[in-house]
């Protein structure tokens, strides 16, 4: 059984908490919250005082993912705006090592982050100390793209590390899920279903995030 993380990048902006309200009250574990700097992706979203107020109104987990340059600058401030899960990408950081590190020790979860173009294997060396790997099946910056279709494979590969390793790292997976790959994902070895325009976009979300949370 999937944890289901929907994204509240596609949520309605304008009624956030009436949309937090709609998470406690489903099936969802945790809720994904992605920053954007306008940098390392094209696009800018919303960052610590949005973040501020969703802690406040949820008491699910909050993954936060951070799509900016120099995350190191920003984690200690993530983790007093509420992050439960801190999410970094591989692409970003010079010293990954030392990322996961002050993660870790300002009381995160450590999650590292692979964009489409990068293999599982350039994790081999830190996966033993990440809490979860989020695999990008979109280029990230933008909701609503297309899932890549290699993304199946890249989930299997990792799937096999983790289990070699005997670790019990969660493979996340984030872009273009939906009601018709979310079986396929789980069954290719993934962990955690995170979901935008599936969920924000379905005319009864709960009864969306259950269908992906009870996914056959």
């Amino acid at each position: 059984m999937p944890i289901i993380a929907p994204s509240l990048l596609a949520a309605n902006f304008l009624r956030l908490e009436d949309e937090c309200r709609m998470i406690n009250e489903s099936k969802a574990d945790w809720l994904h919250l992605d920053v954007m700097d306008g940098r390392f992706v094209p696009n800018i979203s919303f960052g610590l005082p949005v973040i501020q107020q969703i802690r406040k109104a949820t008491d699910k987990v909050c993954d936060v993912h951070l799509m900016i340059e120099e995350p190191e600058r920003y984690a200690e401030a993530f983790k007093k705006a509420g992050a439960d899960r801190l999410i970094v990408h591989l692409e970003a950081c010079r010293h990954l090592h030392r990322n996961i590190q002050q993660i870790k020790s300002l009381g995160m979860k450590a999650v590292v982050a692979l964009n489409p173009h990068s293999p599982a294997d350039l994790l081999c060396d830190v996966l033993q100390d990440l809490d979860g790997v989020l695999v990008m099946s979109v280029n990230p910056g933008f909701g609503g793209q297309e899932f890549i279709p290699h993304t199946f494979q890249k989930i299997r590969n990792l799937r096999r590390m983790i289990h070699d390793r005997g670790l019990d790292t969660l493979i996340e997976i984030d872009g273009g899920v939906t009601l018709e790959n979310a079986a396929s994902l789980v069954k290719s070895g993934a962990d955690v279903l995170v979901a935008g325009n599936t969920v924000f976009s379905s005319p009864d979300p709960k009864a969306t995030i259950y269908a992906l949370k009870y996914v056959d």
